[in-house]
């Protein structure tokens, strides 16, 4: 994956409520070119469409491959096991993977309204299944996403819904630039500019001084999740440079390039490690021309006798 990762264009601006509302629609399969456009080549003509460029992580198939779920709802509970395979486009399981910073399979699990993150690295058994153990002490709609290298061939983000029953209560996270974890205080400063490359430099701070001895963390200084409010689509960037290179300090300041394709806001999560134990700071930030308020009324300009007429309306909001 590119240093410079970016979400799949998807132009239109999604409207969140109360501040950062933290909700999503359900993510449905893949939108073929035939479906969206409407109509096929006349008869005798080579079908020269491409299939539309379409959010990352939306979408349990893409580029040939499917996430298939074996477990779809899970009990409440801080270990409950997680099973699922990938299959090619014949419908075979795929069990060869590249590696991809140190592992061969990355599962990035989070609640529909962002809490409740984890970055976890599944077992594969010899027939194709990963198992993995999840946190899922909070009930409510989990979004999965599987991030992997096939064998000799691009990345691919999938996509798929996890649910866990019980009394489910949404949260939501006003914009925030600075994350206090275990001790550690982590600023990040960058706007999001949707469309083009935006650099992002994240400050880790401990006691008041700053953390010069960062270690590696699957080949990197940190790992960086984006997630769009409203639906959800997935954006995993790497920093500049990598450990070991003779330029990359350890810290402590990781710094990121990342694009946007949207208006809209942004929930961020940073994976570092330090003193043997790996932390994540979690951020919200909305991108430039993005506001959570809804936009003022402009004054009428309809004549008195019109808009009394139009007040004799239900009409609905």
């Amino acid at each position: 994956m590119n240093t410079a990762a970016k979400l799949s264009a998807f132009g239109v601006a999604l409207a969140l409520a109360g501040g950062l509302g933290w909700s999503a629609g359900q993510a449905v399969g893949p939108i073929t070119t035939a479906a969206t456009e409407g109509h096929g080549p006349a008869p005798g003509q080579e079908d020269t469409r491409t299939e539309p460029d379409l959010p990352t992580g939306l979408w349990s198939s893409s580029n040939g491959y499917t996430l298939t779920p074996m477990t779809t709802a899970l009990p409440r509970g801080a270990d409950q096991q997680y099973t699922f395979r990938i299959a090619a486009a014949d419908g075979a399981v795929v069990t060869a993977f590249d590696v991809a910073h140190d592992k061969r399979m990355h599962l990035i699990v989070v609640r529909r309204d962002t809490s409740a993150f984890q970055h976890v690295h599944p077992v594969m058994d010899p027939d194709g299944t990963w198992r993995v153990p999840l946190d899922v002490t909070h009930a409510g709609s989990y979004r999965v996403y599987a991030d992997f290298d096939p064998e000799a061939g691009e990345a691919v983000v999938l996509g798929a819904d996890l649910d866990v029953a019980g009394e489910y209560v949404p949260r939501a996270y006003p914009p925030s630039r600075v994350a206090n974890v275990d001790g550690y205080e982590v600023r990040i400063d960058g706007d999001l500019v949707p469309g083009r490359s935006s650099k992002l430099t994240l400050t880790v701070v401990r006691d008041g001084r700053e953390v010069d001895d960062l270690e590696p963390y699957l080949g990197a200084y940190g790992h960086l999740v984006a997630l769009r409010g409203g639906d959800l689509a997935y954006l995993h960037v790497h920093p500049d440079g990598e450990p070991g290179d003779g330029k990359t300090p350890p810290g402590p300041r990781v710094i990121f390039h990342a694009e946007v394709p949207s208006v809209a806001g942004y929930r961020l999560f940073l994976d570092f490690r330090h003193g043997g134990k790996v932390r994540t700071a979690e951020f919200t930030l909305d991108s430039a021309g993005y506001s959570a308020q809804p936009p003022a009324t402009r004054p009428s300009t309809k004549p008195p006798a019109t808009q009394e007429s139009d007040a004799g309306h239900g009409h609905g909001g």
